[in-house]
């Protein structure tokens, strides 16, 4: 069953979602690999948002409240925050709004800006450091998918997609109205990473031009001779743009008095707050950008949401109906393996076994698919009678439900 935890910048400070972004990835890891019921793990941190993806073995009832007091704990003891203020800022989403949630997320509808196309990225980055990790799981796996499929369905429908939101664009914007001409703009870019080159791209569509890069890690001279900039480590520039991953810029870097906006996209942050009270020096960190966040359009926004409702109760469906699938499978693939073994017996060889097992996928397909549409019709219970009238198959979910109906 799955278990979400999430916390972002609706509910939470930037000091709390800077503390957890350094330190969730590590402690979910220990926990799916010490917990006896935490199968799999996926974390989302983000400019603006935690979260955390659980698959758990146990029925939500029996084991969700243990979940989430084991997350908290091992989120507390690496980040520092008390369990309480954890607790308080941290929404719990169960069972089928698992999908639900993540789905909106996905699709940049809980976004500061809303619509923005860089959280799919993200989402799709995180299942990617899971899985690097061997902290993902099946269902995890099959969310996450699903979450991305739904993402580009949003986007292609509604006019809530597009490259032109986005959280750097929207710093930006903020900048142009204290600024003068992007053209005659000197701009210095910290990091190389996706986002610095999400940066670039939004500063060439105003018009800028001077362009500089730094890198403390190095990597500078590769970056600006694939983007056509030039490298640079001088900080007395008209706009400093930050978007690396941990770095820390502290207020020597800001010496002299020349006025310069400082544009802090980092998470942790990536600049010394008390560099704005250096004279002559803007600081717009995500804290204030976040105030100027724009109204949704309501019409789209609408679309979108009702988008993302059929994608979660089709995906709800479908995992309702997976143990009866899996009941199937089981049953039919041991009845292969037996016919296999015989037809080895009698001297047959790779063909003939790779010729069976392909029939049995494509006799397979056909029940699992209609399998899915019936839940999603609401008719989960003619799948279950139909496989134990033909079969003699019972899905545990089948046993659960007697169970539950004679307690």
């Amino acid at each position: 069953m799955l278990l979400c935890l999430s916390s972002n910048h609706r509910n939470a400070s930037f000091e709390l979602l800077e503390s957890l972004s350094v330190a969730a990835p590590g402690a979910t890891a220990s926990l799916v690999a010490s917990s006896d019921f935490v199968s799999g793990a996926v974390v989302l941190a983000t400019c603006n948002r935690f979260e955390a993806y659980l698959d758990i073995d146990e029925p939500l009832t029996a084991a969700s409240a243990v979940a989430v007091a084991s997350t908290l704990a091992a989120l507390s003891e690496a980040s520092g925050v008390a369990v309480d203020d954890l607790r308080a800022s941290i929404a719990v989403h169960e069972g089928p709004d698992v999908a639900a949630h993540l789905f909106a997320v996905t699709s940049g509808l809980e976004s500061l800006v809303i619509g923005e196309d860089e959280i799919a990225g993200q989402v799709g980055r995180a299942l990617d450091r899971a899985r690097a990790d061997g902290t993902t799981s099946r269902d995890l796996e099959r969310l996450f998918q699903r979450a991305t499929h739904t993402s580009r369905g949003v986007k292609n429908t509604t006019a809530l997609g597009g490259r032109d939101r986005s959280l750097v664009r929207l710093a930006l914007e903020l900048a142009s109205s204290r600024l003068g001409d992007w053209a005659q703009t000197r701009v210095l870019i910290v990091g190389t990473g996706r986002y610095a080159a999400t940066t670039l791209a939004a500063l060439r569509d105003l018009g800028a031009s001077d362009i500089r890069v730094f890198s403390p890690s190095g990597r500078a001279a590769a970056f600006a001779a694939r983007y056509g900039i030039t490298v640079s480590d001088d900080f007395d520039v008209d706009v400093v743009i930050t978007c690396t991953a941990s770095t820390v810029l502290g207020v020597e870097r800001f010496g002299g008095e020349s006025r310069r906006i400082v544009i802090d996209l980092g998470l942790p942050r990536n600049v010394d707050p008390a560099i704005a009270d250096l004279p002559g020096i803007e600081l717009l960190d995500l804290e204030t950008i976040s105030l100027h966040a724009p109204l949704e359009e309501l019409a789209a926004h609408d679309t979108a949401r009702a988008l993302v409702h059929s994608a979660a109760a089709g995906f709800a469906a479908e995992t309702d109906a997976e143990p009866a699938i899996v009941a199937l499978r089981t049953h039919v693939l041991a009845l292969l393996d037996a016919e296999i073994a015989r037809a080895r017996a009698r001297g047959a060889g790779d063909e003939t076994e790779a010729a069976l097992r392909h029939l049995a996928g494509v006799l397979l397909h056909g029940p699992s698919v209609r399998a899915r549409e019936l839940a999603a019709e609401g008719r989960l219970h003619d799948v279950v009678t139909g496989l134990e009238a033909l079969y003699g198959i019972r899905p545990p979910s089948a046993e659960r439900d007697d169970d539950a109906a004679t307690a």
